[in-house]
């Protein structure tokens, strides 16, 4: 028995120390830093994603890094938000537009690999997102962490349920965001693409007004797109918006 007791501690000794050890690994991505096109996903729960992920969409994303807890990338892997500063529980993290959209710009450009930085909150309001508060200092230096590995290329936004009782202003509040987003990122003319969310006509013609107002800014169009409850979209239009989300950045990045 007494044996028996040392074997078991032993081996958990060992399983202890290879979590540990895993923990502390270098980056899962080893290419060059021009490489490693990065993207910073940001919002409130259709980008931490609540569609339901197929037994196909928990794969890996081949050439697909998500920067983890630890500001390291590790292959990409469903759910995405799951490494966010300021998610609700885990359990609520499911698919959201980021899959489909780093799958869509991997085929498109050839020979890159995708990062993404998921830092969405679910019922989050636009006013939590100005610079100065937690869900902006946060995205922000995860996005200047991935930088030392990769290059950023654009921003996700889709955000916008929350502030329906209140549309007023909404369009200022975002310029200002996109603004202060570039400052910080030191990148003036990074493209920043906006998702429209299901049936709030006030908020989306606001949304739809920003690539008019701000140069390098696209927005994602929900005309037609039918969601499974009151804000949230299904899988298939997940992966319709994350394909839409492309080809806008894909749009802007030409032009550019």
């Amino acid at each position: 028995m007494r044996h028996t007791a040392r074997f078991i501690l032993c081996i958990s000794l060992m399983f202890e120390l290879a979590a540990q050890a895993q923990d502390k690994s270098p980056s899962a991505y080893s290419g060059a830093k021009e490489d490693l096109h990065i993207y910073l996903l940001i919002g409130q729960s259709n980008m931490a994603g609540r569609a339901p992920i197929t037994k196909e969409q928990e794969a890996v994303i081949t050439n697909g890094y998500l920067l983890n807890a630890d500001s390291q990338w590790e292959p990409a892997k469903n759910p995405l938000n799951r490494y966010s500063t300021i998610r609700k529980g885990l359990g609520m993290q499911k698919l959201n537009p980021g899959y489909s959209f780093a799958e869509a710009m991997l085929r498109a450009q050839k020979g890159i690999s995708i990062g993404l930085i998921v830092n969405a909150k679910g019922g989050s309001k636009i006013g939590q997102w100005k610079k100065g508060t937690r869900f902006y200092n946060d995205a922000v230096k995860r996005a200047q962490e991935a930088q030392k590995t990769g290059t950023l290329k654009g921003i996700l936004w889709h955000q916008g349920e929350s502030d329906n009782g209140k549309p007023d202003g909404y369009i200022d509040q975002l310029e200002e965001l996109v603004k202060d987003l570039r400052s910080e990122l030191k990148a003036p003319k990074l493209p920043f693409v906006a998702g429209q969310v299901n049936n709030a006509e006030a908020i989306n013609k606001q949304i739809g007004q920003l690539p008019k107002t701000l140069p390098d800014t696209g927005y994602v169009s929900s005309e037609g797109l039918k969601a499974m409850d009151r804000w949230h979209f299904d899988t298939k239009i997940m992966l319709l918006l994350g394909e839409g989300y492309a080809k806008e950045m894909l749009k802007i990045q030409q032009e550019n």
